[in-house]
């Protein structure tokens, strides 16, 4: 098992990541082996937030060319992260039908890389 911090690499930071973290959409350069529920795991580990949905692309290294000399840049795997947005506490019907509720003690944005609202 990897540590959370070999699995998020950085997070990606443009103007399209920065709109759709708005709606709790956070995007994420990830270790290219890294598979959905490791990289759910570890933003839930790194960032206290609950994590819904995993969404994961991979993109292949282009070929570039300086002078005379070929080669390929890095091939990377993007993920984008959405969490749970929602602040409330849960309740539901137990046994014996008492109405139980529950804190939420997880956070409904991520602030450390100059995202949220």
């Amino acid at each position: 098992m990897k540590a959370p911090q070999d699995i998020i690499i950085r997070p990606i930071i443009t103007e399209r990541s920065n709109a759709e973290s708005g709606a709790g959409k956070y995007t994420f350069q990830v270790a290219r082996d890294a598979t959905k529920p490791e990289i759910r795991t570890a933003t839930e580990k790194l960032f206290g937030v609950k994590v819904l949905k995993v969404n994961t692309v991979r993109y292949d290294g282009k070929t570039k060319r300086q002078g005379a000399t070929s080669g390929k840049t890095a091939s990377w795997k993007k993920a984008i992260v959405t969490i749970d947005m929602t602040a409330e506490s849960a309740t539901w019907l137990a046994k014996g039908g008492k109405s139980t509720q529950s804190q939420r003690k997880y956070k409904t944005s991520i602030e450390e890389f100059g995202f949220g609202q």
